[in-house]
C-alpha cells in the first residue's frame, strides 16, 4: 500500500513540476498554484484520515470529476483499462469472438463475431453466460466478464451457456483466437443494379474494407451504391479521410483540425487516385452517426458526391488525440475541432458554456452559419449535418432510450426468437401489428411508458395546475383531459416501433445479414434511397457536380 502511495505522489508531483516548467501561458501561477494544493491535499488526507483510504481510487475519482467539467470525450485511461481502448480504436483483441452485455444483472452474448471461436461454436445472440471456468458471472459487469474470456491466443476458456426456452445449460469449450473486428459487417446487392454497403465503426483497416466491398459489387455488375452510415459513432480520421477518396479525386481537401496548438492545425487531403469518381451514390444518415461519419458524409455532400438521406447526424466535430501518463496511464484530450469542405464545423454543443442543469448548451439556430456546396447549394454549421432528404423516421430520443434502456427491446426479441423459428428467407419478415402490442404490454409490465409529446406537455401542466390550484377546482376537468390525451404515442410511433423491432428480431436471427437483407425492403430510408438513385433527374439536381469541384470559400 505504501508503494503504491508513493508511486501516486510521485505521479502528482511530477505532473506538477513538468506543468510549471514547461506551461507557458496567462494560467502559468494558476496552474503550478492548483497542482500544488491538490498534492499537498492529497498527502494529507493519507496521513490524516480516520479510515485507510484506497489511493488511486480517491485519485481517479478526482481527474473523473474533473474531466467531467470539460467534455464527454475527454478521459483518463488507467492501467487496466489501456487494452479495451485498444481494442475500440484497432478492432484487434484474442478472445472468444463475441461482444456481451449486461443487463438486470445477467451477462448475455448481443454478438458473436462471424468466423470466430462463439459463432462456430453455435452460441447465439441472447444466450445468457453464466460462467467462465467455473466461475460464475452472475452479478458481475460485463468488463469483468470479458476480462475472463480474453487471454493468449491457443488457450482453451470453458463457457457454460443459458438459452430461452432450453431446459438444460450447454457447456462449450472454446480456444481463444486473435480476433479482427470488420468495420464492414455487411455488403451485398439490393437489386440487379444496387450495391450496398453497411459501416459500422472506423478501426484500422475500414477504408481498405469498403474498397475491397465497392470492388467487389462493382464486379456484380453493380452501378450505384448505397453506404449505410446510421448508428456509426466514428472512430479514426484517417480511415474516414481514405474512405473519401474512393469517391474523390486526388489533392482534395476532406477534413482540418483546428486547435489551440500549432500541432493541432492540419489539413488532411486525399492521397490517391479514387476507385470510382463518378457512381451515383447514397450516404444513409441518423442521429447516431457521428465524428468520423459525420467527415466522410459531410465531405461527399460538400462536394455534391453523393445524396444524404435519412436524418439530422449527431454532431460531434472534436477532434481527440491520446497521450501517454505514467505508470502505463493515458489520457485521451480534445485538442481541436474539425471542418469540412464547406468550411463548416458541425459541433452541436457548447461544452464551455453551461445551462443552469449543468448540460451543454446547444448552438442556437439563429447563430448557425450558412456556407455552399461545391454546386452552390446551402448548408449550415453547428448542429450536425442535414440530410438532403429527411426522412422523418427517428423517434424522440427519450422514448429511444426508454425503449432500450435495461434492454428492453433486446429481452423481448430474445423471447419472441427463442418462441418462434428463423424464417427461411429474411427479406419475407415482418412485424405484425400483433407483435407491436405484445411488445407495448410487455413494456408496460415492466413499468416502461411511451408518452406522446402531448402527453409530456400535460404532465408539466399537471405539476404547475396542482401548486396553484390550492382548492382542487381543476382536478375534474384535468382527469378528462388526461384520458383523452393518454394512449397516443403507440398510434404515433407504430411505425417507428415496427422499423426498430424489425431490426433487433432480425438481429437475432441472422446478425447483420439478416438485418440487412431484412431491411431491403421495409427500410424507409433505403426506399428513399432506391427511389432517388433510379429518378436520374432529381438525382442530378442533388449532386450538380459529380467529379469534386473544389468547394471551399
Amino acid at each position: 500500500m505504501r508503494r503504491r502511495i508513493k508511486i501516486l505522489l510521485g505521479i502528482l508531483i511530477f505532473a506538477s513540476a513538468a506543468l510549471a516548467f514547461t506551461y507557458a501561458g496567462d494560467n502559468y501561477f494558476e496552474v503550478a498554484k492548483n497542482l500544488d494544493i491538490f498534492t499537498t491535499l492529497f498527502k494529507e488526507l493519507n496521513t490524516y484520515y480516520v479510515d485507510e483510504i484506497d489511493p488511486a481510487k480517491l485519485v481517479q475519482s478526482g481527474i473523473s470529476n474533473m474531466l467531467q467539467t470539460l467534455d464527454p470525450y475527454t478521459d483518463f485511461i488507467p492501467e487496466e483499462d489501456a487494452e479495451n481502448f485498444s481494442i475500440q480504436t484497432t478492432g484487434q483483441y484474442a478472445g472468444i469472438g463475441a461482444l456481451i452485455t449486461t443487463i438486470d444483472k445477467r451477462v448475455y452474448i448481443s454478438q458473436p463475431y462471424i468466423g470466430f471461436p462463439a459463432q462456430q461454436a453455435g452460441i447465439q445472440v441472447g444466450d445468457e453466460i453464466i460462467s467462465v471456468d467455473g466461475l460464475s458471472v452472475a452479478g458481475q459487469e460485463s468488463g469483468d466478464v470479458t476480462t475472463l474470456l480474453k487471454g493468449p491466443p491457443k488457450t482453451e476458456v470453458e463457457v457454460v451457456i443459458r438459452r430461452t426456452g432450453r431446459k438444460q445449460d450447454v457447456r462449450y469449450r472454446l480456444v481463444r483466437e486473435r480476433i479482427k473486428v470488420n468495420s464492414v459487417t455487411w455488403y451485398g446487392k439490393i437489386d440487379a443494379s444496387t450495391g450496398y454497403i453497411r459501416l459500422s465503426e472506423f478501426t484500422i483497416g475500414a477504408a481498405r474494407e469498403v474498397e475491397e466491398a465497392l470492388r467487389s459489387l462493382r464486379s456484380q455488375g453493380v452501378r450505384q451504391v448505397v453506404l449505410d452510415l446510421r448508428d456509426n459513432p466514428g472512430g479514426l480520421l484517417f480511415e474516414a479521410v481514405n474512405i473519401v477518396n474512393l469517391f474523390i479525386p486526388k489533392g482534395k481537401e476532406v477534413v482540418s483540425t483546428r486547435g489551440k496548438i500549432s500541432e493541432s492545425n492540419k489539413i488532411y487531403r486525399t492521397l490517391n487516385e479514387p476507385v470510382d469518381p463518378a457512381i451515383p451514390l447514397v450516404v444513409l444518415v441518423n442521429e447516431g452517426s457521428a465524428s468520423a461519419s459525420e467527415i466522410v458524409a459531410g465531405a461527399l455532400q460538400d462536394y455534391d458526391r453523393a445524396v444524404l438521406i435519412g436524418n439530422k447526424t449527431f454532431g460531434k466535430g472534436l477532434v481527440q488525440s491520446t497521450h501517454e501518463l505514467p505508470y502505463n496511464t493515458q489520457v485521451k484530450i480534445t485538442t481541436a475541432r474539425y471542418f469540412i469542405p464547406s468550411g463548416r464545423c458541425i459541433q452541436a454543443l457548447n461544452y464551455a458554456k453551461r445551462n443552469s442543469d449543468g448540460s451543454a448548451v446547444r448552438v442556437a439556430d439563429s447563430l448557425k452559419n450558412e456556407f455552399k456546396t461545391a454546386g452552390g447549394r446551402k448548408v449550415f454549421d453547428g448542429g450536425g449535418l442535414d440530410p438532403d432528404f429527411n426522412t422523418g423516421s427517428a423517434l424522440p430520443d427519450e422514448l429511444v432510450a426508454r425503449i432500450y434502456a435495461g434492454g428492453n427491446i433486446f429481452l423481448f426479441s430474445n423471447l419472441y426468437c427463442s418462441a418462434n423459428p428463423k424464417p427461411l428467407n429474411m427479406r419475407n419478415f415482418r412485424v405484425s401489428d400483433e407483435l407491436i402490442n405484445d411488445f407495448l404490454g410487455w413494456l408496460s409490465q415492466r413499468g416502461v411508458s411511451l408518452p406522446s409529446p402531448a402527453e409530456e406537455k400535460f404532465r408539466r401542466l399537471e405539476i404547475a395546475v396542482k401548486q396553484e390550484d390550492h382548492d382542487g377546482k381543476l382536478s375534474d376537468l384535468m382527469n378528462t383531459l388526461r384520458q383523452k390525451i393518454s394512449g397516443g404515442a403507440p398510434v404515433l410511433y407504430r411505425e417507428a416501433l415496427r422499423r426498430m423491432l424489425a431490426d433487433e428480431i432480425s438481429f437475432h436471427y441472422g446478425l447483420d445479414q439478416g438485418r440487412s437483407e431484412q431491411s431491403f425492403d421495409t427500410d424507409p430510408d433505403l426506399g428513399f434511397a432506391k427511389k432517388v438513385l433510379a429518378d436520374s433527374k432529381l438525382f442530378s439536381k442533388i449532386r450538380p457536380t459529380p467529379n469534386g469541384t473544389d468547394s471551399k470559400h
